[in-house]
């Protein structure tokens, strides 16, 4: 039998338009998804992508601009989905667009919650509980914080201060996962880079807490009813984690792509750095809870920054994949995120930087080298010419398994730059034909 990957993403949270961050995770996972495509074929790859659209960030968005939650998150899913075109967008190749809106997400998430309420620890407690509780809840994160968390009294990612909560909430019973979840991160390559993996193991040691996975529906109504509870909705991560099996037709599985790609397949997941609590600890618990098969791998990339500092709206420093576009075109766009960002390690852009790597690297590189090659052939040829037995991917062994060792350790920068050595040995060859 042949393999199967299946390939997803973290799904955008639709509060504001799409940003750059956004547009390299998913360009990143498109063209991962390309290249196994052509080792397996198409029909062996699943690509993952859609919008999360519930919990409080967004509710409080709706309500600011006085217009309805669902009327809200439609514009910027619409948004979003923009993004799949040829031209005009970043010519993407998903396979499905998940929005957690949808009735059968919504289904899913429910059928998660009851299988994590039926499993139960060795004294019959079980894994989904109710309990007043009392913390520091910060809103941009939507989740509780302890005091350790924060950096002089505020989220160190959104800069405000937590507000304190207190009320009636389900929680999960995360703690029981301790020992599950360090044997699971001491598996080689479920995380990458293996340095973001230490920091998980290291969040683990420090000990596991349940979290809370509800909300009170008179504070936060927009979001998956809890059944049997009118009282509460669910926690905007425990409903939105759920789209990377729902998206394959699960818990009914009609079509068999659950089990194709979820049961019997290889499962990556792209994420950005702050994700692994989220990704790679309370997700993974959620999955051994429900009785279902882990991740195998999350890749954690890291932040575009501009001018040194975190994009933020307050600052004015945010560039969005719509006006790379606009500016360089759909393929130049892919080139940048591709060739310019460390797939790992942070990198800072500024529309200083991306001009000169457009004039330098494509206006002067690859443009130039086809503008002679082909005035060229115009003088010289009168037919095509058949390359095929030529091809240098084809013949030059060596390079080419450069190029896939690339592509499987996920260094998509480093592909590129073969890509242009290539480039600069055909420009060399030109020039010295030329004189």
């Amino acid at each position: 039998m042949k393999e199967s990957l299946y390939l997803t993403k973290t799904l955008p949270y639709v509060n504001a338009d799409p940003h750059i961050g956004f547009a390299l995770e998913i360009v990143q996972t498109d063209v991962l998804a390309r290249y196994w495509r052509m080792q397996i074929g198409e029909e062996n790859v699943f690509f993952n992508t859609g919008t999360d659209e519930h919990g409080q960030k967004i509710f409080q968005k709706a309500e600011k601009e006085k217009r309805d939650a669902k009327e809200y998150v439609d514009y910027y899913t619409h948004e979003v989905e923009k993004l799949k075109d040829k031209h005009k967008g970043l010519n993407l190749s998903y396979d499905n667009f998940i929005r957690t809106t949808r009735e059968s997400h919504k289904k899913a998430a429910q059928e998660l919650w009851k299988r994590c309420l039926r499993n139960t620890n060795e004294r019959g407690e079980s894994d989904i509980y109710k309990k007043k509780y009392k913390g520091l809840y910060c809103v941009g994160c939507e989740m509780f914080m302890k005091e350790s968390d924060l950096v002089d009294g505020k989220c160190p990612d959104h800069l405000t201060a937590p507000v304190e909560v207190e009320e009636e909430n389900y929680f999960f019973r995360l703690s029981r996962y301790q020992k599950d979840i360090e044997a699971y991160l001491s598996k080689p390559g479920v995380i990458l880079p293996e340095w973001r993996c230490e920091e998980a193991v290291n969040f683990v040691k420090s000990g596991l807490e349940d979290f809370s996975i509800s909300r009170e529906k008179s504070r936060l109504n927009w979001g998956v009813p809890v059944e049997n509870d009118d009282n509460q909705v669910m926690y905007v991560w425990f409903d939105a984690l759920t789209n990377y099996i729902s998206t394959l037709g699960w818990p009914e599985d009609k079509e068999g792509k659950f089990g194709k790609f979820w049961e019997n397949g290889r499962k990556l997941q792209v994420a950005g750095k702050d994700q692994i609590r989220f990704q790679s600890i309370m997700w993974q618990a959620m999955l051994m809870s429900a009785k279902l098969p882990v991740t195998d791998t999350v890749i954690y990339h890291g932040f575009v920054t501009s001018g040194g500092q975190k994009m933020s709206k307050s600052i004015g420093n945010v560039i969005s994949p719509f006006e790379l576009i606009e500016q360089y075109g759909t393929d130049a766009t892919r080139y940048f995120l591709l060739r310019h960002i460390h797939f790992f390690d942070d990198t800072d852009i500024t529309w200083e930087r991306l001009d000169e790597w457009y004039t330098a690297n494509l206006v002067n590189g690859l443009g130039n080298l086809v503008a002679r090659i082909m005035k060229m052939a115009e003088t010289h040829l009168s037919e095509p010419v058949d390359v095929s037995t030529s091809d240098a991917w084809k013949t030059d062994n060596s390079k080419n398994k450069l190029y896939k060792d690339a592509y499987e350790s996920f260094e998509l920068n480093k592909a590129a730059d073969l890509i242009w050595e290539y480039i600069g040995e055909t420009d060399e060859i030109d020039r010295k034909s030329v004189v």
